[in-house]
């Protein structure tokens, strides 16, 4: 079975990445979903954040939005949140992984936003990124997360910077130029992959209509305007 690591900044795309490959009946972890339940009323970590952030919780369940002016731009309690989440996560990871192997797929996505920062790479045989400009992953962030512009910023600083992580890719999916676009790329590697799994994609740029590029060339923009 060949695990997928699907990672990209926030608002970049992901989510519609992700729903291409189920469409094409490949199994996707969600690792967002996944901390929302945990973090639901009655999730298995909120009594934990509860107690390291006094507060938060709400009718049985973590107020996102109250954690969210806790945590974030503060490194230590960043640091805190995680080592609560990512054992769990990891867990359910694990879980679904034996799962998709037992139901004999091909094929399994692991959708994890911090796939890279968390050294997840490391367990899965292609990195998938989705990428977009940085204008157009800000407008997506504002309008769609009804965050301020601050907010926006602190969040995207948290993250691994868009150019080192299409540096790391093995494919990069582009999500400026259009849905269709993108759409075109993510079933163009879903069928070569069905086809040839043992294929190498180190350095290869997945946007659709494009040739592929260097590692130098691919480094140096975000690629195509929406």
């Amino acid at each position: 079975m060949i695990v997928i690591g699907l990672t990209g900044g926030i608002g970049m795309g992901k989510s519609t990445v992700a729903a291409v490959f189920r469409r094409a009946r490949i199994p996707v972890f969600d690792a967002d979903a996944v901390v929302h339940r945990l973090q639901g009323r009655g999730g298995r970590a909120v009594r934990a954040i509860e107690a390291a952030f006094p507060g938060v919780v709400q009718n049985g369940g973590v107020n996102r939005v109250a954690l969210r002016h806790v945590a974030l731009g503060n490194p230590d309690a960043m640091r805190v949140l995680e080592q609560i989440i990512h054992p769990m996560v990891r867990q359910q990871e694990r879980l679904f992984l034996a799962r998709a192997r037992r139901s004999a797929a091909w094929a399994a996505v692991l959708d994890i936003p911090l796939l890279l920062e968390t050294g997840g790479d490391r367990r899965v045989d292609l990195v998938v990124v989705v990428s977009a400009p940085r204008r157009v992953q800000e407008h997506r962030v504002r309008t769609r997360r009804r965050m301020t512009a601050a907010e926006t910023a602190a969040m995207i600083a948290r993250q691994m910077p868009d150019s080192e992580k299409r540096r790391r890719a093995d494919v990069v999916i582009q999500t400026g130029l259009s849905r269709a676009h993108a759409l075109r790329a993510v079933r163009r590697l879903i069928r070569t992959l069905r086809h040839d799994p043992r294929r190498r994609f180190r350095h290869r740029d997945y946007r659709a209509g494009t040739a592929s590029r260097s590692p130098r060339d691919r480094s140096r923009g975000p690629g195509v305007d929406q």
